[in-house]
């Protein structure tokens, strides 16, 4: 089967899954009453209503400011702390038990913590998906680090290069995909982060929307706030994958190490 054949086929495969679970979905309206559970045409006008009079803008903005300021704070030092460790072995064994024991922590569980520190307000939200993204990006990079080919870095080494240039032109270009890899799962986790520190204290976002909704006893509008976060999560993967494809394709092949490793002596 051919590449080109093989993708439409893929295509097909999940339109009829999506087909199937709108129909489970139809069915689980139909047998439980609209008033529990509100069915996908209902909820399709709700979500054009809300996009249309400008609620559904006015409470995503507030949870994807969140979610992006948190994505920043969280994966640049989850980058950049394993990069550092790499130079103090002995400092890293040190921390070793306490960063297992802080990514072991659910984050839900420290949530109240950051809303009774930081308010209710964006604050804390953002500091619930610091947290979260951060050790997931921290061990993806640092196990892109560990499987970095040690040859070429110490080449590098033996050509001169210090340890700023062997980290930023050999360890962390092999380290890439890894990195990625994290940030593919720490995007979504940290959306559903922000989501649920709204659900527990907030007055705004789509958090507060399925909160607010639930309620009144709208399941109509609960629908709605889970379609959207639904909707952000699938594109916020996509912009993820596009990303990874775009910097993965500017690694130069394996026939220039040479290359780079004299270019950076």
């Amino acid at each position: 089967m051919s590449k080109r054949a093989w993708l439409r086929q893929a295509t097909w495969d999940r339109v009829w899954v999506l087909v199937a679970l709108v129909a489970i979905w139809q069915v689980a309206s139909w047998a439980a009453g609209r008033y529990w559970v509100a069915s996908p045409w209902s909820t399709v006008q709700g979500f054009v209503e809300v996009a249309t009079n400008g609620t559904l803008a006015f409470q995503a903005s507030y949870t994807l400011q969140a979610t992006l300021v948190g994505i920043v704070l969280g994966g640049v030092p989850g980058i950049a702390v394993p990069l550092l460790l790499q130079h103090w072995p002995k400092l890293q064994d040190m921390l070793e038990p306490y960063l297992v024991a802080g990514y072991g922590i659910p984050k839900v569980a420290i949530a109240p913590l950051f809303i009774v520190v930081f308010g209710i307000g964006i604050e804390s939200k953002i500091a619930v998906v610091a947290s979260a993204v951060f050790f997931i990006v921290l061990f993806s990079t640092r196990a892109g680090i560990e499987s970095a080919n040690r040859n070429l870095v110490n080449m590098a080494r033996i050509a001169g290069a210090n340890g700023r240039h062997v980290a930023w032109h050999v360890t962390l270009p092999g380290a890439l995909p890894y990195v990625l890899s994290g940030f593919r799962v720490a995007v979504p986790y940290a959306i559903s982060s922000a989501v649920i520190t709204e659900l527990i204290s907030s007055n705004r976002g789509l958090g507060y929307l399925v909160q607010a909704s639930a309620t009144d006893f709208d399941t109509r509008g609960v629908f709605v706030a889970l379609l959207a976060i639904t909707l952000i999560s699938l594109v916020a993967n996509v912009c993820v994958a596009l990303l990874e494809r775009w910097l993965l394709a500017w690694r130069p092949p394996v026939s220039s190490d040479a290359h780079k490793i004299s270019s950076i002596g």
